[in-house]
C-alpha cells in the first residue's frame, strides 16, 4: 500500500518534467507554415553608404571605383617630406606663411644650382638659361611668393610652391631644360618613377580646386594623363604599388568636414 501511494505521488511530477524541459530549450524549431524572418544584416558606418563618394568618372564615360581602405595600412605607407600637412588653426596658418627660415634650411641641401638673393629665387638648369622667380609680397591681388620645396631626383625636377593673395599652386621646373609645369598639389611619385599623382583638398574654404591629377613621365617630361575636380578632397595620397593609391578623402557630411581612408586604382 505504501509503495502504491509513493508511485501515485511521484507520477504527476514525472509527467510534468518533460513539458517543463521542452519549454526551457534555447531555440525552438519553427512550426510548419510559419515564416521566420531572417536577422537584419549589420549596417556599415554612414560614410561608407554615401554612394556619390565611391566613383571617379572619367571622360568619355570611364568609371574608377573607390573602395574603403584600412587606416593602419595607409599609415605604414611612405609619404614624401615635401607633402606638407595643412594648417589646422589660424595660428598655424601664420606659421605656415612664414616659411623663410624653413626654406633657408632646404636651400642649404639643394646644392649650388638653387639659391636665393632677396626676393629672387634662382634655379640653374644644365641645358638652358637660368630661371629667375621674383616674389612680389604686396597686400593685394598682385601678391605672389615663390618658395623652394625640394629637389626630386626620381623625375629630375625641382619643386616650388607658389603662394598667391588667396590660395596658390605648385610648380615643377625641369633640371635640364627649365620647363615649368603647373600642378594643383605636390607630386607623390610611384615606386617605379613612371607616374605621379597630385591630390588636393579645399572643401571648406574653396580657394583652390579639390580633386586629383595623374601624370606620366614619358621621356623624362611630365604629361597630364587626366585631371578631375571633385566635390570631395584628396589629402596626402600614397602609393600602395605602381598602380594603386590610398588617400584620405575629405567630404561634407551633416554640415561638417569628415574624412575616411580609401583606395583607388589609377593605372589600368
Amino acid at each position: 500500500m505504501f509503495r502504491f501511494r509513493t508511485v501515485a505521488a511521484v507520477l504527476p511530477l514525472a509527467m510534468a518534467l518533460p513539458a517543463c524541459s521542452l519549454r526551457m530549450q534555447p531555440a525552438e524549431k519553427p512550426r510548419p507554415g510559419i515564416a521566420v524572418p531572417p536577422l537584419p544584416a549589420p549596417k556599415p558606418p554612414r560614410i561608407y553608404r554615401l554612394e556619390h563618394l565611391d566613383t571617379l568618372v572619367q571622360v568619355p564615360g570611364r568609371v574608377l571605383r573607390i573602395y574603403p581602405a584600412a587606416r593602419p595600412v595607409y599609415e605604414r605607407l611612405p609619404s614624401p617630406h615635401w607633402v606638407l600637412p595643412q594648417a589646422a588653426s589660424a595660428a598655424e596658418e601664420e606659421s605656415f606663411l612664414d616659411f623663410a627660415a624653413e626654406e633657408k634650411r632646404r636651400l642649404l641641401k639643394a646644392g649650388p644650382r638653387v639659391f636665393r638673393k632677396g626676393r629672387v629665387l634662382f634655379l640653374r638648369p644644365t641645358a638652358s638659361r637660368e630661371v629667375r622667380l621674383v616674389s612680389n609680397p604686396v597686400e593685394d591681388e598682385h601678391n605672389i611668393t615663390y618658395e623652394y620645396l625640394a629637389t626630386l631626383p626620381e623625375i629630375k625636377q625641382w619643386l616650388v610652391s607658389v603662394h598667391l593673395y588667396e590660395g596658390g599652386y605648385y610648380m615643377l621646373i625641369d633640371q635640364r631644360t627649365g620647363h615649368r609645369t603647373q600642378l594643383m598639389a605636390p607630386p607623390v611619385i610611384a615606386p617605379d618613377g613612371q607616374h605621379f599623382v597630385c591630390g588636393n583638398s579645399d572643401v571648406l574654404a574653396r580657394f583652390e580646386p579639390s580633386g586629383l591629377q595623374l601624370w606620366s613621365m614619358n621621356d623624362g617630361v611630365p604629361h597630364l594623363l587626366w585631371e578631375r575636380q571633385t566635390e570631395w578632397g584628396c589629402t596626402q595620397p600614397r602609393w600602395l604599388d605602381n598602380k594603386t593609391i590610398l588617400f584620405e578623402q575629405d567630404f561634407f557630411d551633416k554640415g561638417d568636414v569628415d574624412t575616411r581612408v580609401v583606395r583607388l586604382k589609377v593605372i589600368p
